[in-house]
């Protein structure tokens, strides 16, 4: 017998709910901002954060620059610690780049002071930010 409220009776819970409980977002509030910004498709469509979702739903989350593919697997409401968490959905995410992939950030001499206008520029082209 499962703990009451880990298991909906209904078969559906919305999606920003969903999200927030099994920690894919750290608040509910970021999990219903990331749906109202196109960045939650479920089953290759956009989702509304009240849209329901059911097990066997596909649900991509575009977050920091990566996209996170989960299958629904079960069905929580409420927040629940980590190692229940990732039993809800299976993850079919490609893997993240490796660190050594990423441009490392701008290293300065020491005492040179504070970065100009066009050394900030400069480290965010390279490093892939802004155009």
């Amino acid at each position: 017998m499962e703990k009451q409220g880990t298991q909906e009776a209904a078969g559906t819970v919305r999606v920003d709910v969903w999200i927030w409980s099994v920690r894919l977002a750290k608040t509910r509030s970021t999990a219903a901002a990331a749906c109202k910004a196109g960045h939650v498709r479920i089953n290759g469509d956009r989702a509304k954060p009240a849209q329901p979702v059911k097990p066997g739903d596909e649900v991509r989350i575009r977050q920091e620059g990566r996209e996170r593919i989960v299958k629904v697997t079960r069905l929580i409401r409420k927040r629940v610690g980590a190692p229940v968490a990732v039993e809800c959905y299976t993850d079919h995410s490609p893997p993240p780049p490796p660190r050594e992939a990423v441009a490392p950030a701008g290293i300065r001499d020491r005492g040179t002071g504070r970065p100009t206008k066009r050394d900030r520029r400069e480290m965010d082209r390279l490093r892939g930010q802004r155009g």
